[in-house]
């Protein structure tokens, strides 16, 4: 007699879901392969989600839902709120490790934009991050990072625009790692709100 499948819990599944998303966009997603991945028979998922989309949907609920909590165990895990602001940049970056897996995420990106169901999901991702995004720069103005004075509402949009652009512009030119790119970019954007002392301390040509 063969042994029961284990029942592995709903982050297991989600995390295998995230893996072979980046393997494979929307029209090559198979129920099959994600229960592969996560150790469990594809008849499974359909008794837990009812359907591809209805797993779909319920992994971007929960990614959403949870936003908040990864971002704030970015800021405690990190020095500075910079410090966080980047790694959150080199965390986004890591879905570009080749050019196909960034197409692939883009893919499910078309499909979040372009069903109301999925939209809702992400807006409400974008929303907390963006928020958390002008926290962090708020806080790095009051600790010294950033100049006094600085528009941190103006200036967490446009980190939010970097972030994505950036990862295209890497896309399209292969130069070096993504989220070295992605790095990089973020820190030219940065440079010009740092603090004089700080920037001509650090050498970066933005303080020349």
């Amino acid at each position: 007699m063969s042994p029961r499948p284990r029942k592995a819990s709903d982050e297991a599944v989600f995390a295998a879901t995230q893996r072979v998303m980046a393997r494979r966009g929307p029209g090559e997603l198979a129920l099959a392969e994600i229960a592969a991945e996560a150790g469990v028979t594809a008849g499974a998922l359909v008794q837990r989600f009812g359907s591809k989309r209805g797993l779909l949907l319920t992994a971007v609920a929960r990614w959403a839902e949870g936003a908040q909590a990864m971002l704030d165990g970015f800021r405690t895990e990190r020095s500075s709120p910079l410090a966080a602001l980047r790694h959150y940049a080199e965390c986004l970056a890591a879905m570009g490790e080749t050019p196909g897996a960034l197409a692939h995420h883009l893919s499910y990106l078309q499909m979040d934009l372009t069903d109301p169901d999925f939209r809702f999901h992400l807006q409400r991702n974008a929303q907390v991050t963006r928020a958390v995004f002008e926290e962090w720069l708020a806080e790095a103005v009051a600790q010294g990072e950033l100049a006094p004075g600085t528009d941190t509402v103006t200036l967490a949009r446009l980190v939010e625009a970097l972030i994505g652009g950036s990862l295209l512009s890497w896309a399209v030119h292969q130069d070096g790692a993504a989220a070295a790119r992605v790095a990089r970019d973020l820190d030219a954007l940065l440079a010009p709100h740092r603090p004089v002392a700080a920037t001509a301390a650090s050498g970066h040509p933005g303080s020349r």
